[in-house]
């Protein structure tokens, strides 16, 4: 399990402060507090924060001028506004200054922690970005992308390169984990609005009920429980780019409403009846197949045609296997530095199994792990029994050659290099079949074998006796 997000709360109304303290503390995080924007800045340098949930109202230095010093920090938390109705253009203007979201008071704490998770994944994703940058010598690093696949760089590196000065939408494919919002960032990044705010939106974690709302936004009255009016993200994006991930999970009757605000370039809040000239740049994503998703009725075809001018497609990692040496190693690195750990990479065997295994949730998935391993591993190498999150590899191709790019520990082809690990298998029982199969493959030499399985013949000769072998 990962470590809890730790989170700042800066708001000056004692009460209110210490409710969110408490209530978001309940929910697993690790909460602080500060009473004005002097204590906050002194907290946030002191103290490595995912999120913080900032008042702009505040006694010796306001919420936007907290926003601005945190601008000049090289590793800046991600930042909630909280704000009354009559600071809505001063949230706009901190969404213009970084911020991930602003939430007018008073504050549910189901939607503040929601907000506060999705907070955190995306500076996590931008970590990810700074670190695969900083740890890849050689690499093509262009939109925050780490990769030696020549058909990454020919199917995804070039075509956000010639797409990004464009104003088109863009339209990108994968399986959930491949990168799509990085994609976006990138695009929004290499462009000509990469000044402007960049606002994205996962139409699949927002209640159906309250996505209208998200998007296009709502006045006062509008609807139960909308007490004042409320930007959205159309509005909030605007002069820069709105990125709406898994877009096929939108309903069809919000999905022919944003069908219209694209091709009109204006926006019409709940409830309102005047009309807000938007220049927005829009980038869509969904984990569907499109032609499925237009068959089945969940994509409205005239939306798909108009989103679909320039598309992308994400490889899954399974299919660029290449790349998983350099991510191992990056992430090491990074986690490394995250949890004050010195592990040195990993052994031979365990990264036999990182570069066979499935991925089903790719390079998220292959961080999570990674993340964890480095996290139990109290070793100088991470070894197989600290990857017991290790998905199993299963399917057709279980036994085939090792992917490209993976090591030649001098296994023989009938071997395989593959080990078929069925789900449910314990980590002890997969360890042992692993061990059994690699010495059987060096004609039972117990120092080729332990070689091979990067450990020491001792280490070997131990599990051999606990095996009865």
């Amino acid at each position: 399990m990962t470590r809890p997000l730790r989170v700042l709360v800066a708001d000056d109304e004692r009460n209110l402060r210490e409710l969110i303290i408490r209530e978001l503390g309940r929910r697993g995080h690790d909460v602080d507090g500060a009473a004005d924007g002097v204590s906050a800045l002194e907290r946030i340098r002191e103290t490595s924060y995912d999120v913080v949930v900032l008042d702009m109202r505040m006694p010796q230095k306001q919420g936007i001028d907290v926003l601005r010093e945190l601008a000049s920090l090289p590793e800046a938390p991600q930042v909630i506004v909280m704000t009354g109705f009559q600071d809505v253009p001063t949230a706009v203007e901190a969404m213009k200054l970084g911020a991930y979201d602003y939430l007018t008071k008073p504050t549910k704490i189901e939607e503040l922690d929601i907000v506060v998770r999705k907070a955190a994944e995306k500076g996590q994703l931008l970590r990810d970005n700074v670190a695969l940058r900083a740890h890849a010598p050689g690499a093509a690093p262009f939109g925050g992308f780490l990769t030696r696949s020549a058909r990454m760089q020919q199917e995804v590196l070039r075509i956000i390169e010639r797409v990004a000065p464009t104003d088109s939408t863009v339209l990108i494919l994968g399986e959930s984990g491949t990168g799509k919002e990085l994609v976006a960032r990138a695009i929004h990044a290499s462009g000509a609005r990469a000044d402007g705010p960049f606002v994205a939106i996962n139409c699949a974690a927002i209640p159906e009920t309250l996505l209208e709302s998200e998007i296009f936004g709502h006045e006062k009255g509008a609807f139960t429980g909308a007490l004042e009016r409320r930007a959205g993200c159309f509005e909030l994006a605007h002069q820069g780019t709105l990125f709406l991930d898994e877009i096929a999970e939108m309903n069809p009757a919000t999905q022919a409403k944003f069908l219209r605000v694209l091709e009109g370039g204006a926006v019409r809040r709940l409830g309102g009846r005047a009309e807000v000239n938007m220049d927005v740049r829009v980038l869509a994503a969904t984990n569907k197949d499109p032609q499925k998703a237009l068959r089945d009725g969940s994509f409205r075809e005239d939306l798909y045609y108009r989103l679909n001018v320039v598309s992308l497609a994400l490889p899954p990692l399974r299919e660029h296997r290449e790349d998983i040496p350099l991510l191992v190693e990056t992430f090491i690195a990074e986690f490394n530095a995250k949890y004050d750990k010195r592990i040195g990479g990993v052994d031979a065997a365990a990264q036999t199994a990182l570069e066979v295994a499935p991925w089903p949730g790719n390079v998220r998935e292959l961080r999570n792990t990674l993340e964890r391993a480095v996290i139990v591993c109290g070793d100088q190498r991470i070894g197989l029994e600290h990857l017991s999150e290790l998905p199993a590899r299963v399917g057709p191709d279980t036994a085939s050659a090792p992917p490209p790019g993976a090591p030649d520990h001098g296994l023989p082809a009938a071997s395989g290099a593959a080990l078929a690990v069925p789900i449910g298998t314990s980590l002890d029982e997969a360890e042992k079949q692993l061990i059994l199969r690699t010495l059987a493959s060096q004609d039972n030499n117990k120092t080729r074998a332990a070689q091979v399985l990067g450990i020491s013949l001792k280490t070997l000769h131990n599990k051999l006796k606990a095996y009865g072998a």
